[in-house]
């Protein structure tokens, strides 16, 4: 029995190249659009934590205001009458409960209420919440 040999021409092995060659630009492709998405994302999460972090710098500014309010009424007989007249504009007030909204860019704003101590206490508030809701839209009609 005669043994058959097997050649391979120039052809075989230049197809196997352009197969690679093929396989690894699309692999090259895949890799350069998940990294310009990942670049997007990046930068959509840096503009959504800086902007949260603005309205969460205006909030502490509106409550520093209200801190200068509370310093000036704590001598005063109806503390809290007192309180209610001086408010910095923005603010609302619910016996001793302050409260506030502050707009956000992104979709979002951020809702704050203290709770006011008794007169001359210290600290002269508390913290009865902080959190960030989503923004309500308007829609327009067609």
């Amino acid at each position: 029995m005669k043994r058959r040999e097997i050649h391979i021409g120039p052809g075989a092995p230049s197809l196997l190249l352009v197969v690679v060659v093929v396989g690894m630009s699309v692999l090259g492709l895949l890799a350069l659009m998940s990294a310009r998405s990942d670049a997007k994302l990046a930068e959509r999460s840096r503009s959504f934590v800086e902007a949260e972090y603005e309205i969460s710098a205006r909030a502490e500014e509106t409550l520093a205001a209200l801190d200068a309010v509370l310093a000036q009424c704590a001598g005063e007989a109806d503390y809290l009458a007192a309180v209610a007249a001086r408010l910095p504009e923005g603010l609302s007030m619910e016996g001793n409960l302050v409260s506030w909204t502050e707009a956000g860019e992104v979709g979002r704003s951020l809702f704050c209420a203290v709770e006011l101590s008794p007169a001359g206490e210290q600290p002269r508030y508390r913290w009865r919440e902080h959190s960030f809701q989503p923004a309500e839209f308007e829609f327009e009609e067609f």
